[in-house]
């Protein structure tokens, strides 16, 4: 039993560790989507200390939502042990587990990118991507605040989700 749960273990770290790999390269991909023609990688090359709080606060986001996400993943294999891993029960159970890891990645990503198109109708006197390129820490502060604040109201509704699947 100790080397089963050592297994399942080391194959649930594995599985968060490229879940977030994947997370984050996602939301970095968002993020150049939605940054209006801007170069992350060269400005934060460049030192450009607003697109780094943007781009952090954005990688601190996803990590919240993927974290509540591994946890139903975590909670489902769990169950799954106890139902029998392979039996008809145990393998809904993962499936599911999956599912609500994948659709928190989802909604992590598309709630950073709704929020930060309504904030940008919001905030109509000020082109926050253009305020970014100049590196302006104030704008970025607000930016990454509305992103981590939307993160942490999702990672509440996977967390449901997983209560409720699992």
């Amino acid at each position: 039993m100790l080397i089963e749960n050592a297994i399942v273990g080391i194959v649930q770290l594995v599985v968060a560790i490229v879940f977030a790999v994947v997370a984050l390269y996602i939301g970095f991909s968002v993020l150049g989507k939605i940054s209006k023609g801007m170069d992350e990688e060269k400005e934060l090359a460049k030192g450009n200390v607003a697109v780094g709080i943007i781009v952090a606060a954005v990688f601190v986001a996803i990590a919240m939502v993927v974290e509540s996400g591994v946890s139903g993943l975590s909670a489902g294999i769990s169950k799954a042990l106890a139902a029998g891993l392979f039996s008809a029960d145990g393998m809904i159970t993962i499936g599911l587990a999956f599912f609500q890891l994948i659709a928190g990645i989802v909604l992590a990503v598309g709630a950073i990118y709704l929020a930060l198109n309504i904030l940008d109708k919001l905030t109509q006197g000020v082109e926050e991507f253009e305020e970014l390129k100049k590196g302006n820490v104030a704008v970025a502060l607000e930016m990454g605040g509305v992103i981590i604040a939307v993160a942490w109201i999702i990672q509440s509704g996977v967390i449901g989700i997983t209560a409720s699947l699992i």
